[in-house]
């Protein structure tokens, strides 16, 4: 039978990588998650990074560095992250851990486990879990359904799902979209958030990758104890990742976050291995 087109295929790992990259930008209470499309195997690499956003209206500035790693084995894509950052005036760090198991040519899952430090903006723990199909004969559409659970320091509790569609164009463009419901308590405060995004090139090579969100956000942690609460946000994200040799690269990428209360505008920086 067949399945995704190489290109489609090596494609799929870039995106996991870009986007994952873009996501660690954003703060990781409301971080919008992503899935693959396919799994090449073995899979072995490892990604540091360095990102720095200026905040408005005297909310200080934000600074993150961090690691993460990914190894496939068999059917399975695991990986992890560390990370440490300051934010709001409180410094923090976040450990993650996930695996994407394709289960056979039509279906994979992928489910992750992350947890914080304390600091009020991280997750005192939270875990998110995607089952995605592959459509059509060509497998070049793929359709997510995603469920996550987050609690915070401050004990309040996000609850999740989430609708996704991915496809792989035969010229080199993937394009993403997703929504995500939320339910934040107390307070059952329902909002819902969406994304759309796009990827232009191939891997090895280059590859530009433009993202753009908006919708509510239920819970945002501010420090002090103080959250906002109910509100709407937007993020335009673009980043550029490029391989300047058969197994390495960088990736460089500017971001502008807003919502009432502030605007946020930053860069990140990260270099790239695939190792043998």
């Amino acid at each position: 039978m067949n399945a995704l087109p190489s290109r489609a295929s090596t494609g799929a790992r870039a995106l996991v990588l870009a986007l994952g990259c873009m996501a660690a930008c954003l703060p990781v209470a409301h971080a919008q998650g992503t899935a693959a499309a396919d799994l090449p195997a073995p899979v072995r690499g490892l990604e540091a990074y360095a990102s720095r956003h200026h905040l408005s209206n005297g909310y200080g500035n934000w600074h993150e560095t961090g690691v993460r790693g990914q190894y496939g084995m068999g059917s399975h894509l695991w990986a992890a992250e560390a990370a440490t950052m300051r934010r709001f005036g409180e410094s923090g760090r976040f450990i993650g851990l996930s695996d994407t198991w394709t289960l056979n040519e039509d279906w994979f899952t992928a489910v992750s486990v992350g947890a914080g430090d304390g600091a009020a903006y991280l997750p005192r723990y939270r875990v998110d879990g995607f089952v995605n199909r592959k459509l059509l004969a060509s497998r070049q559409w793929v359709a997510t359904l995603g469920a996550g659970y987050y609690r915070a320091p401050d004990g309040h509790i996000d609850r999740n799902i989430s609708l996704g569609s991915t496809y792989y164009f035969e010229s080199p463009w993937v394009v993403q979209a997703e929504v995500r419901f939320n339910n934040s308590s107390p307070g059952q405060v329902r909002t819902h958030q969406q994304f759309v995004a796009a990827t232009w090139g191939r891997a090895k090579q280059t590859q530009v990758i433009a993202r753009h969100g908006w919708g509510a956000e239920g819970y945002q942690a501010i420090g002090g104890g103080a959250s906002l609460v109910n509100f709407d946000s937007r993020q335009t994200q673009l980043t550029l990742r490029q391989w300047v040799g058969p197994q390495w690269g960088f990736t460089a990428g500017v971001e502008r976050y807003s919502n009432p209360f502030y605007d946020r505008n930053g860069a990140r920086l990260s270099l790239f291995w695939e190792l043998p």
